[in-house]
């Protein structure tokens, strides 16, 4: 299933033309072939174009494909190939989060602005480590084990890939994670950086 970057595939369930989800566009850009299926290997070459680190790019394929795999593909036998179907990564969604995707993959501003307006103290703009850290504490749910390492995971890569010179996360960058475009911006700096 073949699709653009604008329009969701046609396929079982799925009505033709309809818009892509913010939540699908985020995972999009791992989507090297745009089949559909994003696969362990272009997770890491995702990575390794938004400029992380080898180690960084295999644990973070590891770890997003064993959890995300078995939930996107509902009914069907596990895979030791990991494959996470983009259509269905509204059913990755875990406990312990934000809320600024709804069940959906929709993007939803008043849970997104409630992150800087609870946990943004030293810049209204921007989230320290520390600040992002109590927004985790904040969200977690009793005994939601994996929501917990879920939310830690994103949050913590977020953090190490968009924090700007000072140490802080902008707001303009987190929303960026969230509307599907900060990984393109990543790989275009990357890609700069390189070049220069």
């Amino acid at each position: 299933m073949a699709f653009s970057r604008s329009t969701k595939p046609v396929g079982k369930g799925m009505e033709n033309g309809s818009e892509t989800t913010p939540l699908e566009k985020h995972a999009m850009f791992f989507d090297t072939n745009h089949d559909g299926i994003i696969y362990p290997w272009e997770t890491y070459q995702g990575f390794r174009k938004i400029g992380s680190g080898v180690l960084l790019s295999v644990g973070a394929s590891i770890f997003i494909h064993l959890l995300l795999s078995s939930k996107t593909r509902p009914g069907k036998w596990p895979s030791p190939l990991l494959p996470i179907v983009v259509e269905n990564i509204k059913l990755g969604k875990h406990g312990s989060d934000t809320g600024a995707y709804d069940s959906e993959g929709r993007f939803v501003p008043s849970k997104f602005e409630e992150i800087f307006k609870k946990h943004a103290r030293t810049n209204p703009n921007a989230l320290t480590s520390g600040e992002v850290d109590e927004l985790l504490r904040d969200n977690r749910e009793p005994n939601d084990y994996s929501g917990w390492i879920g939310a830690i995971g994103e949050w913590k890569i977020l953090y190490f890939l968009a924090k700007d010179d000072q140490g802080m996360l902008p707001k303009e960058r987190v929303k960026a994670v969230y509307d599907g475009s900060l990984f393109e911006q990543l790989a275009e700096e990357h890609a700069s950086k390189l070049k220069g």
